[in-house]
């Protein structure tokens, strides 16, 4: 019989996947408690966000409730060590964000192996940042912005929302890759960051796409390049930055995992079923409107992924000299 070919060949996939769930037995009446996803960062943030949008459709796909559960601080550490620690039994997931692989590097120890403490289940989503400047800037490209900096080492900044986040992180690796000093100007969370970029106070700032769309359109923000690998839909005419220092990218990720040691067959069955709920319309539709792009990949895919960024990061934390807050 042939296949439909309005059909993408990633969702025929997870849709035959999805089938083969059902064929699974019923969980043992001993694991019939609620599934928790335990999440690094406060209620409202874009990884809750993600989990919260994830956790009906994951909840419908294996039959069981599922709930999400907040534990922020130590920039994801206190959530992620919980599920590390946890009985791997599939009743306490994590959803996880980029600082779990910067996070092996930018802090000096910590109480579980990012790689080896946890199972990939699979990446949820990727959300590019933006670079922004005050309009007063005179700077109008990325070219003119590494010129400017190069003639005024010191004299530029960089707004920081979280020291150590996946924005942090991009502006390190654009000084690192464009030869550039800009100083940094921490804040404690994105609004008040972006609030004085808006004033005048601070000249730049890598900002999630959701917190500066808005300002960009009304002309309070001047875009001048996305870190995502090839320019976005949402701004054609606007570069990524790879395409001026070759090689840059950087995208904010969110994904799930279980605890290490998970049996294998357990953990095919969750991810699968989490790749399922990722491509179903109304997940991905409030993805997308998060500014993010849905993704879905396998458990290899994602290890190994992990694996890249963890030693991709490490290397632009050195040079950073970042250290947890």
């Amino acid at each position: 019989m042939k296949s439909s070919p309005s059909i993408h060949p990633q969702r025929r996939a997870l849709l035959v996947a999805g089938g083969a769930l059902l064929a699974w037995p019923a969980w043992p009446q001993s694991v019939q408690a609620p599934v928790r996803i335990l999440v690094g960062a406060p209620a409202g943030g874009t990884t809750d966000t993600m989990a919260r949008t994830l956790a009906t459709e994951l909840g419908r796909a294996l039959g069981r409730t599922v709930v999400v559960e907040n534990r922020p601080g130590a920039g994801g550490n206190i959530a992620a060590e919980a599920v590390a620690k946890a009985v791997p039994d599939g009743s306490t997931l994590l959803m996880s964000f980029t600082s779990h692989a910067i996070n092996a590097s930018l802090f000096p120890s910590l109480p579980f192996d990012p790689e080896r403490d946890f199972t990939p289940l699979t990446m949820v989503s990727t959300s590019p940042a933006l670079l922004v400047a005050h309009p007063s800037l005179p700077a109008n490209n990325l070219r003119e912005l590494i010129a400017l900096a190069k003639s005024r080492p010191g004299k530029l900044n960089f707004a920081i929302g979280a020291m150590g986040s996946s924005v942090h992180m991009a502006g390190e690796a654009f000084k690192m890759m464009s030869g550039t000093y800009i100083v940094n100007i921490p804040y404690k969370g994105t609004a008040p960051a972006i609030q004085d970029v808006l004033a005048g106070q601070v000249e730049l700032m890598f900002a999630n796409v959701g917190n500066a769309q808005a300002h960009i359109k009304a002309g309070k923000l001047k875009l001048l390049g996305v870190t995502s690998p090839a320019r976005l839909p949402a701004f054609p005419e606007t570069p990524a930055i790879g395409e001026v220092l070759a090689g840059y990218q950087s995208s904010a990720w969110f994904g799930l995992f279980g605890p290490g040691r998970m049996a294998p067959e357990l953990a095919r069955r969750l991810s699968d079923a989490a790749r399922q709920a990722v491509v179903s319309p109304e997940v991905k539709r409030r993805i997308e409107f998060e500014g993010a792009t849905p993704v879905g990949n396998t458990p290899d895919e994602f290890a190994r992924f992990v694996r890249e960024e963890i030693a991709r990061w490490s290397k632009v934390v050195k040079y950073s000299g970042a250290k947890p807050e």
